[in-house]
């Protein structure tokens, strides 16, 4: 039996989460507000983390979002912080393969529309990138030629970012990526977010998401 994994558990959940809000909805005889929909999920979450319906993997993400929604009511947009889920975490586990050539398009992209991208230095200590205000990508020559292999990624791969996060969360979705969070605290270039692409897509918490397109 295959193990679980944190990307089944989260899009088990989120795909749950809206079929119940849906469902529910065609019970009522007029349409939802945001709020109302806002409040239903939250209760719906705290349901579920009680009665122990979905997997230990995805506990802390709904814990932290039954507090946005406590919080926030409606601005949380629990439900569209769900139909992003859902949407590109089945999209990524639909196509999880070939991703060193998924990420070398997407650098190429990048890099055509103006950014500065760099693989061919070493990353070992704290560097500082000179450049003109251009959003910049650097990956270790090490990483980039050693956990690349055929056109497959077969070790985790570190990208160091400076840019607009939603642009690269963009291009990576469009791209079939799952990039991890951003993190400025395990960055070895200056001014760079660190974030992180593992094999077959299999991030162990939420990755980085695009915006809904409207």
């Amino acid at each position: 039996m295959t193990p679980p994994n944190y990307n089944q558990a989260l899009l088990d959940m989120a795909t749950q989460s809206l079929a119940e809000l849906a469902r529910t909805a065609e019970q009522k005889a007029g349409k939802r507000t945001p709020a109302q929909e806002s409040h239903f999920l939250c209760t719906w979450m705290a349901d579920s983390l009680k009665e122990k319906r979905f997997s230990r993997l995805v506990m802390e993400d709904l814990k932290g979002w039954i507090q946005l929604g406590r919080t926030l009511g409606a601005g949380a947009d629990l439900k569209g912080l769900l139909e992003r889920i859902a949407f590109q975490y089945a999209r990524a586990q639909a196509d999880s393969q070939q991703l060193g050539t998924k990420l070398a398009t997407m650098l190429a992209e990048l890099e055509s529309a103006g950014w500065l991208v760099f693989t061919d230095s070493e990353v070992s200590a704290k560097l500082r990138l000179q450049g003109q205000g251009q959003s910049s990508l650097v990956i270790s020559s090490r990483e980039y030629g050693e956990h690349l292999v055929q056109g497959e990624l077969v070790k985790p791969l570190t990208l160091y970012v400076r840019g607009d996060e939603a642009r690269l969360a963009q291009a990576a979705f469009h791209h079939g990526l799952l990039l991890s969070q951003g993190n400025k605290k395990t960055t070895l270039v200056k001014h760079h977010k660190a974030y992180c692409l593992v094999p077959a897509n299999l991030q162990p918490a939420l990755a980085l998401l695009a915006e809904a397109k409207a």
